[in-house]
């Protein structure tokens, strides 16, 4: 059975607190692992959410900030250290290669995996899977910065009363689904086009182009949402967002369940960030992020 769920690891931002790790977020995707943003203690994390070396596949950084890239070099190792059998791709800000190098080789440990570097210079696609095509947007932050975007190909469901109508039943609708037609009845005749699922990862920006775009038509979307509103000045000066404006961009987006996180260490209670991103006129599913969660990815439509 195939799992798509996102597994939270940390959602602190700059500076950790005691019930809040740096950044680390698992997308579980069919029989993929894609870890975005490994902050440190991001290896202690996954052991904590029960999270393998063996469950990754590609590694995202956003941006070459400590609290988004620094468990980088640890992860790395365990990678290594746990002879991962499968080849491991490493997306991150091209600009950022200096920094990349610095954790990949921050100490000395025995290279055993083939972890492929695949830099990001500008938006566009980054992988195409039979599962998902990988994308990424730029960002507005004082560093380089991408967001990811996963999407599914949409596929067809297939209409049991058209099915009926036309005497199709039993092996014949397989037949039928891998070849496109069944005698004179076509696969468009008795299906309808089943919409892939989307996923977006938006972490520290202020509001830009890039925000949109990743959002757009989301059916999980996880987003930095570092201060509060009556915060905005500080979230403008420092290149992120506040619970509203991350609210109100998942909702023009047609996002279906928002998950806020990345939280500044000033907000001890987290009921505030809701109550803003309600505000805001978000009337979706809504979660504001705690260590270890797990967020399923919305049932299809």
């Amino acid at each position: 059975m195939s799992v798509r769920e996102l597994v939270v690891l940390g959602t602190a931002s700059q500076v950790p607190t005691r019930h809040r790790n740096h950044n680390g977020y698992l997308l579980r995707w069919d029989g993929e692992g894609i870890l975005f943003d490994p902050g440190e203690g991001t290896q202690r994390q996954m052991l904590r959410a029960g999270v393998a070396a063996h469950d990754l596949n590609r590694l995202c950084v956003t941006h070459f900030h400590g609290d988004h890239s620094l468990g980088l070099a640890g992860v790395i190792q365990r990678i290594n250290l746990d002879q991962v059998p499968h080849e491991v791709t490493a997306h991150y800000p091209a600009s950022g290669q200096r920094f990349f190098d610095r954790l990949r080789y921050a100490t000395a440990y025995r290279e055993t995996v083939r972890l492929t570097e695949a830099p990001v210079a500008a938006d566009g696609t980054l992988a195409v899977t039979p599962s998902y095509t990988l994308e990424a947007r730029k960002l507005s932050h004082p560093v380089e910065s991408y967001g990811y975007r996963l999407t599914e190909p949409d596929g067809r469901r297939m209409l049991p009363e058209r099915l009926a109508a036309h005497g199709i039943k039993g092996p014949d609708v397989g037949v039928l689904q891998r070849e496109g037609r069944l005698g004179d009845v076509t696969l468009e005749q008795v299906s309808e086009v089943r919409r892939g699922q989307r996923f977006a990862f938006v972490m520290d920006t202020r509001l830009c182009e890039g925000v949109h775009a990743l959002a757009e038509g989301c059916d999980l979307l996880v987003i930095e949402s570092t201060f509060l509103d009556e915060d905005e000045r500080l979230a403008v000066e420092h290149g992120h967002l506040t619970a509203g404006q991350a609210a109100a961009a998942a909702r023009d987006a047609g996002v279906r369940h928002l998950v806020l996180t990345h939280f500044s260490q000033r907000y001890p209670e987290p009921e505030e960030f809701e109550r803003q991103a309600r505000a805001a006129g978000f009337a979706g599913e809504l979660t504001v992020a705690y260590d270890l969660q797990r967020v399923p990815v919305p049932k299809r439509r």
